[in-house]
């Protein structure tokens, strides 16, 4: 395991911005860009939440990623750990992670002096940005299930109103090549993702951060700890050099020694002989040394985003502290099943220097646990489970 290293100048969003306004230019050059950008959110927007862009009609962006409950799904369907798709029968190997904040993350690229895979967007980083990450959805078997762009870019042209959305800012002629018409449709997705509906920083933490607003005794001895003999922030960092609003991500691939879903398994038809190297296993990757390492995810909203782990596998928050905490401790227990944790999926390549054996007690776990839920965005506080 490569040992962790601060990596610089990954929060600034000029970086997701680039590459993504790749089709044609606006019908009418002097729109201002801040109105043009307004109508492509509106457009993104509409298209997120576009059921009829599934095979079935039954699913959109949103069904996934709901905008009232921090852009996870909520449907009782995914507490096993992953989403039904549109037939309302297939699911996925992996639980569908938020999508607040997504806009953050930068283009999937190699940092050859950190000498780390950093960024992309899915839990493997196969897309390389958040336009290409919009497209994926559509085309998925086991989520809506549509056979090709054209088939998309068909159920758009149903609509009227949405025609002219997209020939207003497109162009007339968007729709002459339907590979096009699906770019300004990933496009305006994206665009929608950036908005301050996916992050607008104004949990706890950051009234903590700007003065506004002060940590309770506990919130602050979680904070002392996630910086400290927790280590958390080695991979989830609280503060940033130059100032900016942490996210609570380096960004990078980690392999954190997660068992098997079964649960899951049993009904995605998967059986128990499949193994998810995650970022190790793709294709174009193909490094052994990389097997089981899935994206380091933002703990903003966490306390209200379970299922947790790449394949949601736990179901509490404090599962999740208490698994990084004594996961390599002989005789420990997982409180959700009462057995003691199951070795990991992959385990050979597991992270074993900043978890596993961290000496915390049941006290500073609950510590952790209080502090991470100061991470909330303001509109979901009500969602916090009780203690």
């Amino acid at each position: 395991m490569n040992p962790r290293h601060s990596i610089s100048g990954l929060l600034a969003l000029t970086a997701v911005l680039f590459g993504l306004s790749g089709c044609e230019t606006p019908a009418d050059p002097e729109v201002d860009n801040a109105t043009q950008n307004q109508k492509k959110v509106a457009l993104g927007e509409a298209l997120f939440h576009d059921t009829n862009l599934s095979l079935n009609r039954t699913m959109a962006c949103a069904t996934c990623h709901q905008t009232g409950s921090a852009m996870i799904d909520t449907r009782e369907s995914a507490a096993v750990g992953a989403s039904l798709g549109d037939d309302d029968f297939s699911r996925s190997d992996r639980n569908a992670p938020t999508a607040a904040y997504a806009a953050f993350t930068p283009s999937f690229h190699f940092d050859s002096g950190e000498g780390l895979y950093i960024g992309g967007q899915f839990h493997d980083g196969r897309a390389k940005d958040l336009k290409a990450q919009a497209k994926g959805p559509f085309l998925n078997p086991v989520e809506m299930m549509m056979p090709d762009e054209s088939s998309v870019i068909e159920r758009v042209k149903e609509n009227s109103e949405r025609v002219e959305q997209f020939k207003t800012i497109y162009g007339e002629n968007i729709f002459d090549d339907d590979l096009k018409a699906y770019d300004a449709l990933a496009d305006s997705i994206a665009i929608f993702e950036m908005s301050d509906v996916f992050a607008p920083f104004d949990s706890k933490y950051d009234r903590f951060l700007s003065g506004e607003e002060s940590l309770t005794p506990l919130e602050a001895e979680g904070l002392r700890l996630f910086e400290g003999k927790a280590m958390c922030s080695a991979c989830h960092p609280a503060t940033t050099a130059d100032g900016s609003r942490p996210l609570f991500t380096d960004h990078t691939y980690d392999n954190l020694g997660v068992p098997v879903n079964h649960q899951l398994r049993a009904v995605n038809g998967l059986g128990e002989g499949v193994i998810d190297n995650g970022l190790g296993g793709r294709e174009e990757i193909n490094d052994p040394a990389l097997n089981g390492a899935f994206k380091v995810a933002t703990l903003r909203n966490i306390a209200v985003t379970g299922p947790y782990m790449h394949n949601g596998l736990f179901k509490d928050l404090k599962t999740v502290v208490h698994f990084y905490n004594t996961r390599d401790v002989e005789g420990a227990i997982n409180p959700e099943t009462g057995e003691a944790w199951e070795e990991g999926e992959v385990d050979a390549t597991k992270n074993v220097n900043e978890l596993g054996d961290l000496g915390l007690t049941d006290e500073e776990e609950d510590a952790l646990v209080a502090f991470m839920k100061t991470l909330t965005d303001k509109q979901y506080e009500h969602l916090i489970p009780a203690d």
